[in-house]
């Protein structure tokens, strides 16, 4: 499957995409172009943001780990920097970083995040 890339300041994150139709509506949209999306902070375990469009949904109930990439009622995408649980689709998971790693990238505060298919 495709990879999706998160571009946040000089780093680009390796998402690894969940096989289901929100990854595959998620993949046509960033075929057309890139989405650059503001997110910030919530719940001292998140960074979330509107995307902007909204996808089909594939919830379940799970607790998300480091790293998992979540859309969030169908018009949010969340990347998680710890766990929560709640009725979420997985999109993806970020590749080969680790907590203290992907939270340093994420920064504190608000942070622009740029979705993309090409590094």
């Amino acid at each position: 499957m495709q990879m999706i890339y998160a571009h946040i300041g000089e780093n680009i994150l390796e998402i690894l995409p969940e096989n289901n139709s929100s990854v595959k509506a998620f993949l046509e949209i960033l075929k057309k172009s890139d989405i650059t999306i503001n997110m910030h902070d919530y719940g001292n375990f998140e960074k979330v943001g509107s995307l902007g469009n909204t996808l089909p949904t594939n919830d379940q109930r799970i607790t998300t780990e480091i790293g998992d990439v979540i859309l969030y009622q169908g018009n949010q995408i969340t990347i998680y920097y710890d766990k929560n649980t709640w009725n979420f689709t997985r999109l993806g998971k970020v590749q080969g970083l680790s907590a203290e790693e992907l939270k340093n990238i994420l920064g504190n505060g608000d942070v622009e995040v740029k979705f993309s298919l090409q590094k």
